[in-house]
């Protein structure tokens, strides 16, 4: 049953060009009737699935910290009190922005015992910021984590991105340099991918967006690779990277195909074998829990097939692979022999090495990720 929970906070204050996330511009949305909605949907989960303590908590968004440090404290309070948290939960996380989390918003995540900030920096470079949509400026990165410093947040997390529109190897060496200097816990860093419904969507289809080619995104990913090794970060999962003790105990959740809890406007979870997916417009998920009771828009009750094949291509993305052991203890079939022919092929081409009892990605096989996992979709 669930240990984990991912809360999903729609509202945002402006819209990067490369999102895709489910969220709304936060001006003139319900955002107290919203909270009131997510909190009903707490108290169901809690009422029908909740039979372990809570370990791990993410707040997501959108931009959580869009909400006032008021309405931020309901949610948090709201948590504690359906889910009954105790001193036990391991990690828990919120989003937060360069420039865009106040001392008040940090007094009440530290009180309730947020113990984990991921703060979106992206890139260094203002023009890049400016190009892809973000409002802060390099300064403001600075001045939040020394905020957050202050205020006793001894985990911190940031996100930055490499293959951004007309980004140079130089630009991205300058961001690594300067990311380093911060001496934070972990980075996640992820290539961009450009979405459907997004800005830079739109202007991909009119020619107007030029992107590094693959292999100079190669090349940025590489150099990533290679200097975290240099400042002590150690590569767990194919886009994260840790000080050792400080890997994302929310996401190896989700790596090791265990199940959590999806709360809130588009969020998905994973109960009794279930994955699901919440309604996404504010309105319509409102509207739901008010008239229904139910936030839910679609359900799948995963088979046997699915849930191997998700425990092989989630796996998969952490370095230390996938258990043959635990493969067995879950769907009492050997891992080598459901997956013989991939295997053997995968190891042919030196993209997945195979040990006493993990299968996992090699060097080669990090850089080739997406190749390996579609092997593992095509079980007969």
């Amino acid at each position: 049953m669930p240990t984990a929970i991912y809360v999903h906070i729609p509202f945002c204050e402006h819209i990067c060009h490369y999102c895709d996330f489910n969220k709304v511009f936060l001006q003139g949305q319900p955002v107290d009737e919203y909270i009131q909605a997510l909190d009903s949907e707490l108290a169901d989960a809690a009422d029908k699935y909740l039979t372990e303590p809570i370990q791990t908590i993410y707040i997501g968004g959108g931009t959580p910290t869009a909400l006032s440090a008021q309405q931020l404290e309901k949610v948090l309070s709201s948590l504690h009190n359906r889910f009954s948290l105790t001193h036990r939960l391991k990690e828990w996380t919120v989003e937060v922005n360069p420039g865009g989390v106040n001392e008040d918003q940090l007094n009440v995540l530290r009180d309730y015992g947020v113990n984990r900030l991921s703060i979106g920096v992206q890139t260094f470079d203002s023009l890049l910021l400016k190009k892809i949509g973000r409002t802060h400026q390099p300064e403001d990165i600075y001045k939040t984590i020394e905020r957050a410093r202050q205020k006793g947040f001894n985990n911190l997390t940031v996100d930055l991105m490499f293959g951004l529109p007309e980004q140079t190897m130089e630009a991205f060496d300058d961001t690594l340099k300067k990311a380093f200097s911060l001496e934070i816990e972990h980075f996640s860093a992820y290539s961009l991918k450009v979405e459907e419904k997004t800005v830079f969507y739109n202007l991909l289809r009119k020619g107007k967006l030029p992107l590094p080619t693959e292999d100079e995104e190669a090349v940025m990913y590489e150099r990533l690779i290679e200097q975290m090794n240099v400042h002590g970060y150690n590569q767990y999962e194919i886009s994260n990277f840790a000080k050792p003790g400080y890997e994302s105990k929310h996401n190896i959740i989700y790596w090791n195909n265990e199940e959590y809890f999806g709360m809130g406007a588009g969020a998905h979870g994973y109960i009794n074998g279930v994955r699901y997916a919440n309604i996404g417009p504010v309105q319509k998920y409102i509207q739901s829990i008010t008239e229904k009771k139910q936030a839910r828009f679609e359900a799948h009750k995963l088979s046997k097939k699915e849930r191997m094949e998700e425990e092989m291509f989630m796996g998969l993305r952490m370095l230390e692979g996938v258990s043959k052991q635990r493969f067995f203890e879950r769907y009492g079939v050997q891992l080598t022999d459901v997956y013989q022919k991939q295997i053997e092929q995968l190891v042919a081409r030196q993209l997945i090495e195979v040990t006493q009892d993990r299968v996992s990605l090699t060097r080669k096989g990090v850089f080739l990720a997406n190749e390996v996992f579609e092997q593992f979709l095509v079980v007969e």
